[in-house]
């Protein structure tokens, strides 16, 4: 078994009315302001060890393990409320600490728990930075910058489109590198583009393999479509949360209360981007998925346009957003470049007025 806790990291449960989580924290010194991380898909609270440990004295940061992944409890999750869930039990677990505000900080899918979160509770987020972000109207299975929905089924969203060698070698937890569905292979060709560069792979490994599998967590369940690929989202499970059909969270918009947003991505980010190849209309383009209909019928997500326009949005009705684009980086600039992440992050929270007062 890997050692997977840095020095200078602490690690406790905290019991709410909802679940009994994990928790990471590197506390702050005196009156310390908080930092609240939130991980995304197939991850843990591990991946952000790093960015804890690179936080000024005075800044108290601590990263939460969502249901299901971890250490914290395995609980089904209901996808037909989006990523409530997952947001409603970060709520709970901040009200046992004692938390009332903070800055949210929310990685991939994280991101979209995240933006669930300012809907919920808006006035409670000081800043919001979001790394590679699901697109504002869910993941695949929407067209065009308003997020035009393709089916109204969310045909090819949702726990039907996982490979299924790939959840097996979870559950076995497989730490090869053997085959292209092994965690530590998507790893290093998805979640990051210089692997042979990075440090603490095999922490993010066991971090990948903490992630709890079946039709309540990961994958989640799938109906059948006449649509093609033949599959719809179906209504438990992690992939289903951010289907178009349960997941839409441009509401943030209209928020009275409207936080800064940064907004970081890798410019290479083979998860997130306008042809994502976790879009399985994509994959059909290429002809990875046979029967494909063709792009009038199943074009690809444009996720970067889409957030961008949301992001507009929010600061054309009184917000303000700073869109960051690492070139040759991928799904992770936390992990891929740490130092221009931390100095982004550091600004957008406040640390330079801080020190300069």
């Amino acid at each position: 078994m890997v050692a997977t806790l840095f020095d200078g990291i602490t690690q406790r449960s905290v019991t709410t009315d909802r679940l009994t989580a994990n928790v990471l924290e590197r506390p702050g010194q005196g009156d310390a302001e908080t930092v609240v991380f939130i991980h995304g898909n197939v991850s843990s609270s591990l991946f952000w060890q790093p960015t804890l440990l690179a936080l000024p004295d005075d800044i108290r940061g601590i990263a939460i393990d969502l249901r299901g992944f971890g250490d914290s409890q395995t609980l089904p999750v209901d996808a037909t409320r989006g990523l409530r869930d997952y947001s409603d039990d970060v709520a709970s677990v901040l009200e046992e600490l004692g938390i009332d505000r903070a800055h949210f900080v929310g990685w991939s899918m994280g991101a979209g728990v995240t933006f669930q979160y300012l809907l919920d509770h808006g006035p409670s987020v000081q800043t919001l930075t979001v790394i590679a972000p699901v697109s504002p109207y869910g993941f695949g299975g929407t067209v065009g910058e308003n997020g035009r929905p393709l089916t109204t089924d969310g045909a090819g969203t949702g726990g039907g489109g996982t490979n299924p060698d790939f959840v097996a070698r979870l559950e076995a937890r497989d730490t090869s590198d053997e085959g292209p569905t092994s965690p530590r292979i998507v790893y290093r060709t998805t979640y990051v583009k210089h692997p042979e560069n990075l440090p603490y792979e095999d922490i993010w490994v066991e971090s990948m393999l903490s992630t709890k599998t079946g039709p309540g967590n990961y994958p989640g369940d799938s109906v059948p479509s006449e649509s093609w690929p033949g599959f719809a989202a179906g209504s438990r499970g992690i992939l289903n949360t951010m289907s178009p059909v349960h997941f839409n969270v441009t509401g943030i918009v209209d928020l009275e209360s409207k936080p800064p947003i940064l907004w970081v991505r890798g410019v290479d980010d083979a998860i997130v981007g306008d042809n994502s190849f976790y879009d399985l209309n994509v994959l059909g383009k290429i002809g990875a998925i046979p029967g494909w209909p063709g792009d009038e019928v199943a074009p690809s997500q444009p996720m970067i346009l889409q957030t961008r326009a949301v992001l507009e949005q929010y600061q054309a009705h009184g917000g303000e957003y700073r869109e960051l684009a690492l070139d040759d980086c991928g799904h992770s600039p936390h992990l891929e470049y740490p130092e221009v992440f931390d100095e982004a992050l550091h600004a957008h929270i406040g640390v330079r007025e801080r020190v300069a007062e």
